[in-house]
């Protein structure tokens, strides 16, 4: 079901690339309440230690979740695109560990929480896509610990625009050569622990190196196959297919 009208649209579509959900679950989750805002760059939506509630979901746009050391120091722990629930990994928690701030200006749905949490009591279909799409995102969490830990700057940069690209693609979200990148270089270190000036001679290289093209912030992949080697990239963490419940399998 694609009712680009509704507010929760994008959503359904995004939990339907991992889960089958029925028209009737189609329906129930276009039928949650919301109220949709129009939020600026750098707007947080979530903020660590504050009690949540609402679930938001990012209709357009881009946003990034991300934790702070102690002196303020931050680390992005993941990047968002439009159809994303933000807060499902608060669902069942009280209080926010993590902050989640928008990367770029666009609408964001807001969901009561709790009618989230009754809709998950209720339906099972639905309470299965939504556990498969934390599950998804504790398994990009896990690849991005490997990317940091362990990869060269060259590998980490060309893994996170792979990334993103096949997540746009996979929401038919991304052009046909490519993207516009909506980060900075100083946001890209912070997700890749880079500083922005390695960050910068990171991009030249693989510019270099014929495995990517820049013009302003788009991004394109005039070999896709290098970059993604560059890059280490293997999809398979972001289960980009129907995942069937145990009653099904």
């Amino acid at each position: 079901m694609r009712i680009k009208e509704e507010p929760l649209a994008l959503l359904v579509r995004n939990l339907q690339l991992r889960s089958e959900l029925s028209g009737e679950d189609c329906a129930a989750i276009l039928a949650l309440p919301t109220f949709v805002r129009t939020l600026e760059a750098g707007t947080y939506l979530v903020r660590e230690a504050e009690p949540v509630v609402n679930c938001a979901v990012l209709m357009s746009g881009f946003a990034y979740r991300h934790k702070l050391t102690g002196d303020g120091t931050r680390q992005i722990v993941s990047l968002h695109i439009p159809g994303d629930a933000l807060d499902f990994q608060n669902l069942f928690l009280d209080v926010s560990d993590h902050n989640v701030q928008m990367l770029t200006r666009g609408d964001v749905a807001y969901i009561p929480r709790t009618d989230v949490q009754q809709l998950t009591r209720s339906n099972t279909s639905i309470a299965h896509a939504i556990l498969v799409k934390i599950l998804v995102e504790a398994s990009v969490f896990r690849e991005w610990v490997l990317n940091v830990g362990r990869r060269d700057a060259r590998t980490r940069v060309a893994h996170l625009l792979c990334e993103l690209g096949v997540r746009l693609d996979a929401e038919g979200l991304a052009e046909e050569y490519g993207y516009e990148l909506p980060m900075t270089q100083e946001q890209l270190g912070d997700a890749v622990g880079l500083t922005p000036v390695h960050v910068n001679r990171t991009l030249k290289t693989l510019e270099r190196e014929g495995l990517i093209s820049r013009t302003k912030r788009s991004v394109g992949f005039p070999n896709w196959s290098a970059l993604r080697s560059a890059g280490d990239f293997n999809q398979r963490y972001l289960h980009l297919e129907p995942q069937r419940s145990g009653e099904k399998a």
